[in-house]
Order: structure tokens, then sequence, then C-alpha cells
């Protein structure tokens, strides 16, 4: 299966929670986290288009004046989610700047800032450049099990977890994965093209079988014209790539019931690791998993693959003890076989 998400770890497993996700065939990226985001170049910040904040800590939080910086004079409207208070907190960074010159602009930058209140509803308030970044009214709606996006090709859900402040994780699902068979197309003498993606696309959007794809890609009225359900045959569906993110959260019953059940069966786990499996002690002080927790999580949700990050300073330069504490829990107890 082609990956249509590519996520990386923007500052390393030591530096500020950031990751970026890059989507296939689509100009739009998405950020989990806005720590420092300095070291990702301004073409693929302004693609961002949605952004998705655990917490408001400095180290979680303090890349959006970049980001505002780098968008201030585009024509572009910019989501972000957090957990409640989040709107409030982006309102006064705002505010923190004189925008008297505003009316001088020819694009209007739009800030929609959503919070998780519970996991059944959701506050969002609008924030525009144009208006100087006064706070529109809140308007409130009622969601589903913590679906905070939900669009025909991906959803984003969230579990609202506990680290002496409200913190959220979140899962990043495609709709569903298709694989184009191209013997099939050989044997019926269909070509390769641009066509390929519609047909996708009307699959993941779950158009019926009258929807009309035209084959060749052209804009021209004699193109080839096709109903879907005569093109059904020449793809599989299977279930979609799906990315999670959790950071900043003490190693309580609930909090990994909540995480399995948010991370279950996760392609790619990324996960805070941040102190070492002697250190448990100290991690549940300062609200944070140990690397024995995390693995411990990643292998009870059935996760491919663990990405640990947020290690602590003090662990500098045992980036490999940490991995492999992680990994060993990842991989769960073994056993010599006897005879």
């Amino acid at each position: 299966m082609r990956p249509i998400f590519h996520p990386s770890l923007v500052n390393g497993r030591y530096g500020d929670p950031t990751v970026y996700v890059e989507t296939l065939f689509k100009t739009h990226s998405v950020l989990f986290d806005l720590g420092e985001i300095a070291s990702l170049s301004p073409r693929k910040i302004r693609r961002v288009d949605q952004i998705f904040v655990s917490h408001a800590h400095i180290d979680h939080f303090v890349g959006f004046d970049h980001l505002l910086r780098l968008h201030v004079g585009l024509e572009k409207t910019v989501h972000l989610y957090g957990p409640a208070g989040f709107a409030e907190r982006v309102f006064h960074k705002l505010q923190a700047y004189r925008w008297n010159l505003v009316e001088s602009y020819g694009a209007d930058l739009i800030f929609v800032v959503s919070e998780l209140e519970t996991p059944n509803s959701i506050s969002t308030r609008q924030f525009r450049l144009k208006n100087a970044f006064a706070a529109e009214p809140p308007v409130s709606k009622t969601i589903l099990d913590g679906v905070l996006s939900d669009e025909r090709t991906r959803r984003v859900s969230a579990a609202i977890l506990e680290h002496g402040t409200p913190c959220l994780g979140f899962a990043l699902q495609e709709a569903a994965h298709v694989n184009i068979w191209k013997n099939r197309l050989s044997e019926r003498g269909l070509p390769v093209g641009p066509w390929l993606q519609w047909l996708k696309q009307a699959v993941v959007e779950g158009r019926p079988d009258d929807h009309l794809i035209r084959i060749d890609g052209a804009a021209a009225s004699d193109g080839r014209l096709e109903p879907l359900g005569n093109l059904r045959d020449l793809l599989t569906v299977t279930a979609g790539q799906k990315i999670a993110y959790v950071t900043d959260v003490v190693d309580t019953p609930a909090n990994r019931a909540a995480i399995v059940a948010l991370v279950r069966n996760a392609d790619i786990l990324f996960i805070d690791a941040a102190f070492a499996r002697t250190d448990a002690a100290l991690a549940r002080e300062r609200g944070h998993l140990t690397t024995t927790a995390a693995g411990e999580i990643a292998r009870e949700a059935n996760v491919r693959r663990v990405e640990p990050f947020h290690f602590s300073p003090r662990y500098a330069g045992e980036e490999e003890r940490m991995l492999a504490e992680v990994m060993t829990a990842f991989r769960g107890p073994t056993s010599d076989a006897t005879t």
C-alpha cells in the first residue's frame, strides 16, 4: 500500500514536539503541535491549513508567531484545534501585535479556532486579519466521539487526556485506501493517467455507480466517459492509513485506556517517552510517560510502528538506550521454547 500521509518529526526526538504531515497529491499539510518550526521551509509552513495543538505549554505552541508572520498577506483560512481555553490563548497571541494598517491589505487571513470541551461538544470562534483579529462570538456544536474534522477523504479524532491540564491526543485516519490493478488496466486497454486519481477520489467519496469518469482526463467534450460501476473491478479498497499523536500525559489507567481506544491499529504512533524506565516516579511527578509505558501502550493498541519522542534533555546522548527501552516494551515479553 502506497501511503498517502507522510509524517515527520520536525525537531527530532529531543526538540519541541511537532509533527508535520504531508498528504500525497494534495497541496495542504497538517501540523500536530506547534513548537519551534523555524527548520521548516516557508513553502511548507504556508501549506499548512490544519493545526492540532495538544495543549498550550510553550514548547507545544511557541511556533505560532512564526506561522502567523509567514501567513500575513496571504488569502488563507487556517483551522486550529485545541483543548478548552485554547481560543482565548490564540486571541491573546494575536492581540500582542498592532494591526492598525490592515485596511491596506488586499488579502484576508482567517484563523478558525476550535476547542474540544467534552468528547461530544466543540466550541469554535473566528479571528480575521481585516477585523484586527477581534474575537467573534463563539459557536458551539455537538460532535460524536471526539471527531474534530470529518472530511470525505480523512477524519481527525481527539481524546481528552490528563497532564495536570487537559491535553489532547489525536488520530488522523484516511477514509479508505484505493489501489489500482495496473495489469487490469492493460487487459482492458485503458491508459495510465490523471484520470486514475479522479477514479480513486470518486470511490473514496462514495459516488454512485452511475457517476461518470472521464477516462483520458481531458477536458475536451469528446473524451471517453465511463460509469464508475464499470470501473470498480480495476481497484481494491482497503482500510485507510492511520497516524496517531500522543504527548505529555501522565501514566494513569484512565489515560492508558483513552489512548489505546484512540490509537488502536494505527500505522504509526508518535508517543511521548520523556523519561527512562528507571525514572517512573519522576515521570509521574512531571506528568509524562516513561519509555516502558510508551512501548506498552503501543503494544496494547496493536500499532504497526511506534515513534517515541519528547525525550528529556537529561538523557542527551542516550537516544539508543531510550529507543531500546521503548522497543523492548513494544515487542513484549518473550520466553525460551521448551521441549
